[in-house]
């Protein structure tokens, strides 16, 4: 292991710091700041020469400075001759913008799969894109990581019984599927008419929920309306308690207002992005995708199968 090194920019340097802990290595020695006019300003601060370099960068909030500081960081290091640069995208920002949905409309998703790949990049590990296709998007190889297992593994432990697993839209079926298989539950999904992009509005449920507790599970919480509107209709066709597991915890803009006066008993994310003080203080359970992402990079480095952590 003494060939790999993690760097980490200023998206979140937490996770970074995990990921290292849990390969029991230390985190690269690197300057990443701004300049009086706001510049990204970077410098490596070790030598790097023929090392295998993975980036931890989320391109969360503020998503054009985070993907900004990795093109820039990744370019350092190319040009500093690392052997292999791996960017470590946890959160994928821009993945929403994967099709042309209206005339005259980017695929902003290629725009910044095509920079990353420009930029450096050799490879990619990300966790739960928002559509499967966007590994396609990317020329250079992409290792597309899950988090069911460790939500399984969190409501195994709580030992819920009566589950129904709910996908709040058609999209997200085959999530779903993954987490009833996994958890022996029944499936449902919500059928949303999408209003604008910050509300939706539930025209049925497909499924009996009556009775069960459900888990709603999806890729990304942003506005939370969709969400709150799902657990409010499911609560009106019986369900009984309503958790929602998510990977990504956008949450901007009203999310937690609307999550206050909800029907989900508690929101469980992952720490892909990081959340601020008063999230933390709301009912929001924060699960680590650190030992996720370390066992990738350590059978990366090693030139081992990764497909078992596709599962």
């Amino acid at each position: 292991m003494d060939k790999l090194t993690i760097f980490s920019g200023n998206a979140h340097p937490e996770l970074a710091q995990k990921i290292c802990k849990s390969l029991n290595v230390s985190i690269g020695d690197s300057f990443v700041d701004r300049f009086c006019d706001g510049e990204t300003r970077v410098k490596i601060n070790q030598n790097i020469r023929g090392k295998d370099v993975f980036v931890v960068q989320p391109t969360c909030s503020p998503a054009n400075e985070n993907l900004m500081e990795l093109l820039i960081m990744m370019d350092a290091l190319k040009r500093s001759s690392a052997r292999r640069i791996t960017a470590v995208l946890p959160y994928f920002g821009y993945a929403r913008q994967d099709r042309k949905d209206q005339p005259r409309v980017p695929i902003t998703a290629k725009l910044a799969a095509n920079l990353i790949s420009r930029a450096g990049a050799d490879r990619i590990i990300t966790i739960d894109l928002h559509a499967g296709q966007i590994q396609g998007f990317f020329d250079i190889p992409l290792d597309h990581l899950y988090a069911v297992r460790i939500f399984a593994e969190y409501f195994k432990k709580k030992k819920i019984d009566n589950i129904a697993i709910v996908s709040p839209d058609v999209g997200g079926i085959k999530m779903a599927r993954a987490y009833a298989k996994r958890l022996g539950a029944d499936l449902a999904i919500v059928d949303k008419r999408r209003l604008s992009d910050t509300k939706a509005e539930v025209m049925h449920i497909m499924g009996d929920v009556k009775g069960k507790n459900v888990i709603l599970v999806d890729d990304i919480i942003a506005t939370a309306g969709s969400i709150t509107e799902a657990a409010a209709a499911l609560k009106k066709n019986g369900a009984q308690d309503v958790y929602a597991a998510i990977t990504h915890a956008v949450l901007q803009g009203p999310a937690m207002e609307r999550l206050k006066g909800s029907e989900i008993k508690e929101l469980i994310v992952t720490d892909t992005i990081p959340l601020d003080e008063e999230k933390k203080e709301a009912n929001i359970v924060q699960l680590s995708v650190a030992d996720l992402l370390g066992e990738a990079i350590r059978r990366i480095h090693n030139e081992e199968s990764v497909s078992a952590l596709f599962e």
